[in-house]
């Protein structure tokens, strides 16, 4: 069954037991986290893990040396989607954490591939 009006309201979607698994998860940690050395831990990791990707993802790249556009096109799209990901999280209500640690992913991935860059020069 089509509808005649594309424009025209639709309901909204039923949330599966998944989504609301992944909610409560992300409750769960900011939870966990409000300890603040657990915190700066966890923002510590993650930009340590994304400094890891962002050199293993040069070097992988850089190695097989036709992939190179293709490691480049996904390291724009991975860092631009992060930079679209802020606006939702800055507008949001209550604790930082989710925004924090985008930021140290979006650092750690740039700052691993920039290193890797400049070893090449």
């Amino acid at each position: 069954m089509t509808r005649s009006d594309p424009l025209a309201p639709t309901r909204p979607l039923q949330q599966t037991r998944f989504q609301r698994r992944l909610v409560q998860a992300g409750d769960e940690l900011v939870r966990w986290a409000a300890n603040p050395w657990r915190r700066w831990s966890l923002r510590l990791i993650t930009l340590l893990m994304s400094f890891a990707i962002g050199g293993a993802v040069a070097s992988i790249s850089g190695q097989l040396g036709h992939s190179d556009p293709i490691g480049a096109l996904l390291c724009v799209l991975t860092l631009e989607w992060a930079v679209r990901l802020r606006g939702p999280l800055r507008r949001r209500p209550g604790d930082r954490l989710p925004l924090q640690l985008v930021d140290m992913a979006r650092m750690g991935l740039l700052y691993g591939l920039l290193l890797d860059g400049f070893k090449l020069l």
